[in-house]
């Protein structure tokens, strides 16, 4: 054996020549061994070759992916330095800098029919960018819905009574006699306080999205309180659905109409009201029930999906 193996370091000696050999011994033509052979070699080559090919394409991605960064990081930092190099001075003033604040302050009654102009400002001065930051909210809460849902489709059967055993028996806060007790004192003076910040942001302090926030701590102080059975008996997932889905559509096509036609120079024919009245601001009203429906119901679901993996019922 050793001076087979010195004979084939030095080319004189085929490794496979006893196998095939062997082959013939048992009848097996040599040529269909050696075609064997060649077809395991070209496979061994094709192989290598794909994983050279690949080693080759994530080297050649690496490098463009770092090259596209580096250009994305300096560019935006060279962006950042010019807009810093433009400000106007610490104490000098800008007049372009109050151009947009002197429009809001002096003509934001008569444009908006608000007497809050802070809701002037963010329901129709910046009605658009409310809007994209209420669909900010309802995406999240898909995001949490979709990695934290708990249903049939993903939990394995063995484990369900597991969670609702746990869930009903360990971690029932409705037992509570005192929490329960406050609560039903609490929850009617913050829903009405609420409802109340809701309807009168354009007229004071408030709107959509701090009543929302109000109405969704309301919700949660009642489910924490009465517990889910209690909630779910008018706060179900299609409540859910459509009351999230119908203020998102209201709030985009309310305001796309009023986008068209003030693009295009047209009255849109809707009434500002007298100022100062509950019936005021035109559709400041409105989208401020819608907006404050979508965050009321997205503070809600997150509780409801990290504390029980479901919104409403109808889940598992």
């Amino acid at each position: 054996m050793r001076e087979g193996f010195f004979k084939w370091l030095d080319g004189d000696y085929e490794a496979m020549e006893d196998f095939l050999d062997a082959a013939e011994v048992h009848d097996e033509p040599r040529e269909a061994v050696k075609a064997h052979r060649k077809v395991l070699v070209e496979a061994a080559d094709q192989a290598d070759r794909a994983v050279v090919l690949e080693e080759k394409c994530r080297r050649i991605f690496d490098r463009l992916y770092l090259a596209i960064a580096v250009i994305s990081c300096v560019t935006l930092i060279g962006v950042l330095l010019f807009t810093v190099a433009n400000l106007p001075y610490f104490g000098q003033e800008n007049p372009r800098t109050v151009e947009v604040v002197r429009r809001y302050v002096e003509d934001g009654l008569h444009e908006t029919g608000a007497v809050n102009i802070v809701s002037g400002m963010i329901l129709d001065y910046r009605a658009f960018d409310t809007l994209g930051e209420s669909h900010v909210l309802f995406t999240a809460l898909i995001c949490v819905t979709i990695l934290l849902r708990r249903d049939k489709k993903n939990m394995r059967k063995g484990y369900e009574d597991y969670y609702r055993i746990t869930a009903d028996r360990f971690f029932a806060v409705s037992n509570d006699m005192i929490l329960r007790k406050v609560g039903l004192i609490l929850i009617p003076m913050i829903f009405l306080y609420g409802i109340y910040i809701l309807l009168n942001g354009q007229n004071s302090p408030g709107g959509g999205f701090s009543g929302g926030a109000i109405l969704g701590a309301g919700m949660i102080i009642f489910a924490a309180s009465c517990g889910f059975e209690t909630t779910d008996r008018f706060f179900t997932r299609r409540f859910f659905s459509f009351a999230s889905v119908a203020s998102l559509s209201f709030y985009s096509f309310a305001k796309g109409y009023v986008f068209i036609t003030g693009a295009n120079s047209i009255p849109n024919g809707i009434p500002k009201g007298t100022p100062g009245a509950i019936l005021s601001g035109g559709l400041i009203l409105p989208l401020d029930i819608a907006v404050g429906l979508v965050v009321a119901c997205t503070m809600f679901g997150f509780y409801s999906l990290f504390r029980r993996g479901s919104i409403g019922s109808q889940e598992v």
